[in-house]
């Protein structure tokens, strides 16, 4: 048996060839997936700050880390749908309270 950070992994070839592949995987959506969180966080703080066109900013980013990972299929679309709109629905309420 092989093992991996106390874990003990699978005896047959192909699943430890599975395995392997999942870990490059897994290192490789990390990037995609903490991107976009790191932008939404951004974008929500923006909103909440009250500057309309930093706010703007900074959800066009957030949105375009978004899609990105979608096409990546490291989040799922729906998933990716529904955190636009809400961003959007923060940003444009904003607008509306600032009269832009």
């Amino acid at each position: 048996m092989i093992s991996s950070g106390g874990r003990t992994l699978a005896n047959i070839k192909s699943a430890i060839k599975r395995n392997r592949q999942n870990e490059k995987r897994r290192l490789r959506n990390r990037v995609y997936r903490g991107r976009a969180r790191t932008f939404l966080g951004k974008a929500n703080l923006a909103i909440q700050s009250g500057n309309v066109d930093e706010a703007r900013e900074a959800a066009k980013l957030a949105v375009s880390a978004l899609d990105k990972a979608a096409s990546k299929g490291v989040l799922h679309k729906n998933n990716v749908a529904r955190r636009k709109g809400s961003i959007m629905k923060s940003l444009a309420a904003l607008e509306l309270a600032k009269g832009k």
